[in-house]
C-alpha cells in the first residue's frame, strides 16, 4: 500500500511538530505515497500522541486544511500577553458564543485560541462555570499549553503553569484579589 517514503514536501519535514486546526499539535512521522481509488497520492503521516490518532494529510490540501508550522517564540509571548488582558464576554446568547470560541479553538490560530482561554477563564472565588464552559475552556487549554510546551521546550505541567500564572495578572482578577484582601484584612 505505502511505497517510497520522502522526508520533505512543501516546507514540512519528518520529524518536525505541526498545527493540525482540528487536533492541534502532533507530529510528522513520514511522508509516504498511497494509492487511493485508482490515483497515487502523497501523505503526510500525522502522529497525535495525546489523543492516539494517526492522520494522513494529501500534501496537494495543507493548505486548504491550514495546518502550519509551530509558533514562533513572539507568537506565544503575545498569545500570554492576550491572557492577561481583560475578558471580552459578549451579551449574546450562550449557544452563539460558544459556536464562536468553537471556531476559534479549531481555527488553530494560538491568538484566537489564547482569546477563548482568557474569556472562559476563572478563578477560585468567581462563580462556576457550566460543564459546557469548563469543555470548552479545557479545550482551548490544551491547545494552547500543547503549542507552548512544544515551542519553549518545556513540559506539558510547566506549559499549564505559565499559562495559569499569566491568566492571574488579568486585571480583573487583580483587582478581585486586592479587594478580598481588603476584606480579609478588615
Amino acid at each position: 500500500m505505502a511505497t517510497k517514503k520522502t522526508t520533505q514536501r512543501a516546507g514540512f519535514k519528518t520529524g518536525e511538530y505541526v498545527v493540525y486546526p482540528a487536533h492541534g499539535v502532533g507530529l510528522i512521522h513520514s511522508i509516504e505515497e498511497q494509492e487511493v481509488a485508482g490515483l497515487t497520492l502523497e501523505l503526510f503521516v500525522i502522529g497525535f500522541e495525546q489523543d492516539k490518532l494517526t492522520l494522513r494529510v494529501p500534501v496537494a490540501k495543507i493548505n486548504s486544511v491550514g495546518m502550519r508550522k509551530l509558533a514562533e517564540p513572539e507568537e506565544v509571548t503575545k498569545a500570554l500577553d492576550t491572557v492577561t488582558g481583560r475578558a471580552r464576554v459578549k451579551r449574546t446568547m450562550w449557544s452563539r458564543r460558544a459556536q464562536e470560541y468553537e471556531a476559534k479553538i479549531n481555527s488553530g490560530d494560538l491568538i484566537a485560541i489564547s482569546e477563548v482561554v482568557r474569556d472562559l477563564y476563572r478563578s477560585e472565588e468567581q462563580p462556576e462555570q457550566s460543564y459546557s464552559e469548563r469543555q470548552l475552556f479545557e479545550q482551548a487549554m490544551d491547545r494552547m499549553s500543547r503549542e507552548i510546551a512544544s515551542v519553549n521546550k518545556i513540559t506539558l505541567t510547566e506549559a499549564v503553569k505559565l499559562i495559569t500564572k499569566n491568566l492571574a495578572k488579568s486585571p480583573r482578577r487583580g483587582k478581585s484579589d486586592a479587594a478580598d484582601a481588603e476584606e480579609a484584612a478588615a
